[in-house]
């Protein structure tokens, strides 16, 4: 498979559609390249294990890699797998149907997880937590039977930085979704090349691609998970105050552990008088420096960025 065939045939789009969808999967492929570049996500002889739901990322970040493949320095494989967990509804044709077009290897796992899932769970409370564990454990032992040296989820910058807000809000943590980790069970690499890309980009990359989207609900509509919350009031602050995503997202890869309060980070009881000033000491009364994102003229985005926009999570 070339990179052209991975490609929309060109009488499916408008001369608009294309130039922006030219212009979206350039900027795309520039964002996975560098997570994968900057965190050493894929290396030569790599066999990477794409998870693929049937959802917009998942599709996307397959793509994405199967286009970076044909250019990289390095050669890697590429083997896509789906976990059909038996629910009911579910469009178990549309999968092989979609990979067997791009010619790339796969394999379908059938795991009846949602009966599990159905008999352990009380009814009205959120199954998320449970499928994703039991998802998880499948797919551990699948790469394992499979001898892939990575495993590619598809989560993007979104994801991550509404993990950071419900572990701040809900766990006491400072912890979110890592670029790339050790698995639970300690034996595998989990990698997430989408890292650095907005969702909303890949929502528009998606749409143009005309991807088969099996949705993701299929376990019953849950309106009130707290991560659903979460993303609401991110995107309103987004939308209310432009740039201010791109900062939180920034701030996460730029921590100062002298400047929070996590004594197993910093070893704040050696401090004295003789210690020096540590990360330019106390700033933080200081005015914050407030850097414009490149889409947005200074006058505007400090307009934005000075207000406090304070959204109730239920």
């Amino acid at each position: 498979m070339t990179a052209a065939a991975l490609t929309l045939p060109k009488n499916t789009l408008t001369p608009a559609q294309k130039t922006q969808f030219i212009k979206l999967e350039k900027k795309l492929r520039r964002n996975v390249g560098q997570a994968i570049a900057q965190y050493n996500m894929i290396e030569d002889g790599d066999k990477v294990m794409v998870c693929l739901s049937g959802g917009k990322d998942s599709y996307a970040m397959l793509t994405i890699l199967m286009l970076l493949r044909e250019s990289a320095p390095i050669h890697f494989d590429i083997i896509a797998v789906n976990l059909d967990q038996k629910q009911p509804g579910f469009p178990e044709h549309i999968l092989p149907e979609y990979l067997d077009k791009l010619g790339i290897e796969y394999h379908i796992v059938e795991e009846n997880t949602y009966s599990i899932v159905k008999e352990k769970v009380p009814e009205g409370k959120t199954t998320c937590s449970l499928c994703s564990r039991l998802r998880r454990a499948i797919l551990y032992k699948t790469a394992k039977n499979l001898g892939a040296t990575k495993i590619a989820l598809g989560h993007h910058r979104d994801d991550m930085i509404e993990t950071l807000m419900l572990n701040m809000f809900y766990g006491g943590k400072m912890k979110a979704m890592p670029a790339k980790l050790v698995s639970d069970n300690g034996e595998h690499v989990v990698i997430r090349p989408l890292a650095f890309c907005k969702e909303s980009d890949l929502i528009q990359y998606a749409e143009l691609k005309q991807y088969p989207i099996i949705p993701c609900n299929l376990c019953g509509s849950q309106p009130n998970m707290q991560r659903q919350n979460i993303k609401h009031m991110l995107n309103g602050w987004s939308e209310q105050f432009p740039g201010r995503i791109e900062s939180m997202f920034t701030a996460m890869q730029n921590i100062v552990p002298s400047h929070m309060c996590d004594s197993n980070l910093f070893d704040f009881k050696s401090i004295d008088s003789n210690s020096g000033i540590i990360n330019g000491g106390d700033t933080a009364f200081d005015e914050v420096v407030i850097e414009t994102p490149k889409d947005l003229s200074t006058k505007d985005y400090l307009n934005d960025a000075q207000q406090l926009n304070v959204v109730e999570v239920k």
